[in-house]
């Protein structure tokens, strides 16, 4: 297939940026959405251009670093996949596609699709884990945790923090992503001793990093590559009344 694509260049967070147009020709249904781009790559280097920026390529669609805007949508048209999954057979002959990088105030853009996630770094140094001995592994017994609580702690981990919560906002918000590690911890023993202090560090965090509210658009559900549900926001909420001073 022949494609027509319309690609965001930038040299840095100071560059003001454009789109320019490239063709990538006899691309194999087969073949991912970053190889396709690879190939486009290997084109402008052969020109002595500058080869289109991305981040990774796990193609396993657990570190989410490879994630860009595809025709407006996150890590593009297919629900709860990441970009490094996708495949070009989602598309069709002759379309037009639009890759831009992710877009919020939070996530400075390095180059091209490429732009800095620190800022969820340091909402997850501010409170995303537990004070807890290292030392040799316990019974797994020892600690007792219903099957309720552990499932619900399971879909909250599947966040996999590659921002495209933040990029489908129209607030630019991280209220998902945030929930989900403040809603993994809460539910569990081990993370119950310090929840007062992590959503507090955790959502003062993410506030100064320049994230926005949650206004219940729910476009944070619908992008994200693993499903994750809002109601870890509902969570979060509940969790920060709780932590506040009586």
């Amino acid at each position: 297939m022949n494609l027509t694509l319309y690609v965001w260049r930038q040299n840095g967070p100071e560059d003001k940026g454009k789109l320019e147009q490239y063709e990538a020709k006899n691309v194999s249904p087969d073949s991912s959405f970053l190889e396709m781009l690879d190939e486009v790559n290997e084109e402008l280097i052969e020109k002595g251009t500058d080869p289109i920026e991305f981040d990774n390529d796990c193609r396993e669609g657990i570190c989410g670093t490879c994630g860009c805007v595809v025709n407006g949508q996150p890590h593009g048209p297919q629900e709860q996949t990441t970009a490094c999954q996708l495949h070009m057979r989602q598309f069709s002959d002759g379309d037009t596609l639009t890759l831009e990088p992710w877009r919020a105030s939070a996530f400075p853009i390095i180059k091209d699709l490429a732009v800095d996630r620190s800022a969820m770094d340091n909402i997850i140094e501010s409170g995303g884990y537990t004070s807890a001995y290292t030392g040799e592994v316990g019974e797994a017994n020892q600690t007792l945790i219903s099957k309720p609580d552990a499932d619900y702690a399971m879909d909250a981990a599947e966040c996999i923090g590659c921002g495209a919560c933040v990029a489908a906002c129209p607030n630019g918000s991280a209220m998902l992503f945030t929930s989900a590690k403040v809603a993994q911890l809460a539910t569990l023993p081990q993370g119950k001793i310090e929840a007062a202090e992590r959503v507090n560090g955790m959502t003062e965090a993410m506030l100064n990093a320049g994230f926005g509210n949650c206004s219940n658009h729910y476009e944070c559900e619908a992008s994200c590559p693993k499903g994750v549900s809002v109601k870890f926001i509902a969570k979060l909420n509940r969790e920060y009344l709780k932590a506040l001073p009586k």
